[in-house]
């Protein structure tokens, strides 16, 4: 289906799908969905270092990359396969103001919270600037995070050159019905993947919640 770096279009079952939809001017989807958080709590205390931030946000990395599509980006050739993605999230100042903070993937939660700690310790510090320039080697999937609001859609500002990138939102955890719930909102290309795309990340995403270490 693709060779080492780029998707072959020609036996791609979706080249339909893409053609139609890299063409139109807007090609972006969203979604939203409630995923379970009650395991947070136990995986926190599991691994020294690590919040309910940084446990969710690995759960996202943990599906993107296993998702094979949130891996995909649009490129001259077509589409480009990455063997990996990472990400940038958003971290708010003491001041208020927001920084990004571009956070590696790690397979293991551990491995990941301790890499992390430090980069988010120095976006919440630095300024001027938004920070995050620096993305490295790998793509990135973006993240934002308000934990102020439940919220059922959302929608993420986009640059001219970013439509490709998958973009996450994650809000507040509320309890209904004695589950403790978390909307997480999806944003992608409709060129590279479908609905069914999305469900498998969501899917992906719950497991890696409910891994135990």
């Amino acid at each position: 289906m693709m060779s080492s770096e780029y998707l072959d279009l020609r036996n791609w079952p979706r080249r339909a799908a893409y053609e139609h939809f890299r063409a139109l001017a807007q090609p972006v989807f969203s979604l939203c969905a409630h995923l379970e958080v009650g395991a947070l709590a136990r995986r926190v205390a599991a691994c020294p270092g690590a919040t309910p931030f940084l446990v969710y946000h690995h759960a996202a990395l943990t599906a993107a990359n296993q998702v094979e599509a949130f891996r995909y980006r649009l490129a001259d050739q077509g589409v480009r396969v990455h063997a990996a993605v990472d990400a940038s999230t958003t971290v708010l100042r003491e001041d208020q103001s927001l920084g990004f903070a571009n956070l590696r993937y790690e397979p293991r939660l551990a491995d990941f919270v301790a890499g992390a700690l430090a980069v988010l310790a120095a976006a919440k510090q630095r300024a001027p600037g938004l920070g995050g320039e620096d993305s490295g080697p790998r793509p990135l999937i973006h993240m934002t995070t308000l934990p102020w609001l439940h919220f059922s859609s959302f929608t993420h500002a986009r640059g001219a050159g970013d439509a490709d990138v998958p973009k996450l939102a994650f809000g507040r955890i509320e309890t209904r019905e004695g589950r403790r719930l978390m909307p997480v909102g999806v944003e992608v290309h409709h060129a590279l993947m479908d609905g069914l795309h999305v469900a498998q990340f969501y899917a992906a995403m719950q497991a890696a919640l409910d891994a135990v270490d």
